[in-house]
């Protein structure tokens, strides 16, 4: 238990638990099992018939493994869930729950390259076997894919600014660790707010190399077929991005919001929502842990 809460300590452990609304013997899903904080409580619901599949790509997650006879791990990319559903010939589930916060392991870990606060390599991958990374894009995207990336993920207006000077600096030698990327791309910054600036290029990169906005689409999509109706899906968000695709999945059935309406005008959704206000941790849960404060918890049930 050290070891899981040390990787990650669950955020709106309670409400987004409750919000699945579990039956001991029901058919359950944790899209992103991390330090397995979330699975544990689900499993201490389940008896019987009870089974619950916690998807995570990232090696590191195995160590946390839970040792139960209703637990099923898939080491892979949430947005393959439609596929190991049918793999493990499960036609439709309860509930689905997806944490979409990066695990506090992967911050606190200086060879992962997640965060600035330690020098090592710029990688980001939550999957260490593949893809490219960080230093990978920085090194070779063209001035105008990297501003892009930094204005769309990062919400950065000085996105332009950035990618020249990434681009001028790569010319003379290929930046390949935070330490040199910091280097480079400090001066752009006033110390007052230096550490939020940083925080949104190093989020826009892990967005990018991680593919994250096309997996969470995807995600989104097979749940709403995979739920069962009256199935219930949980989403916990960190930022503006992910938490927009998942209003509008939830109260239009597309992650653009775009609206169909019925002969009689009524929206037409695969949803109904469970909380109409967002669900965000209480002052206690942010002093205890304050990588939550901008955790916020959406539900809703599949008509």
């Amino acid at each position: 238990m050290d070891e899981q809460l040390t990787y990650h300590v669950p955020v709106l452990l309670k409400p987004s638990v409750d919000g699945m609304n579990i039956r001991p013997d029901g058919t359950y899903v944790d899209v992103t099992f991390g330090g397995g904080g979330h699975s544990r409580e689900i499993l201490s619901r389940l008896t019987g018939e009870g089974c619950l599949l916690g998807f995570d790509q990232d090696e590191d997650a195995e160590r946390n493994i839970v040792d139960n006879p209703h637990f099923i791990f898939v080491r892979s990319n949430f947005r393959y869930l439609f596929n190991f559903l049918r793999w493990h010939d499960i036609e439709e589930v309860d509930a689905i729950l997806a944490d979409l916060g990066v695990s506090s392991h992967h911050f606190d870990d200086s060879e992962r390259g997640f965060s600035f606060r330690f020098d090592g390599a710029l990688d980001m991958r939550m999957n260490k076997r593949a893809g490219n990374t960080a230093a990978d894009i920085i090194n070779t995207y063209d001035e105008e894919r990297l501003a892009d990336i930094f204005y769309l993920y990062g919400e950065l207006k000085n996105s332009r600014k950035l990618a020249s000077v990434i681009v001028k600096a790569r010319a003379a030698q290929r930046i390949t660790t935070i330490g040199e990327f910091l280097e480079v791309i400090k001066p752009l910054f006033g110390r007052e707010r230096e550490k939020k600036e940083l925080a949104k290029v190093f989020q826009a990169l892990r967005i990018e190399v991680n593919h994250e906005m096309d997996a969470l689409k995807e995600m989104l999509y097979a749940a709403t077929e995979a739920l069962k109706p009256g199935g219930r899906l949980v989403v916990i968000t960190y930022h503006s991005l992910e938490d927009r695709m998942v209003k509008n999945v939830m109260k239009t059935g597309n992650v653009e919001g775009k609206t169909e309406k019925d002969f009689f005008g009524n929206v037409q959704t695969p949803f109904r929502l469970v909380n109409n206000k967002v669900i965000v941790p209480d002052e206690a849960e942010i002093e205890r842990n304050p990588r939550s404060r901008s955790a916020k918890l959406r539900i809703a049930e599949k008509k």
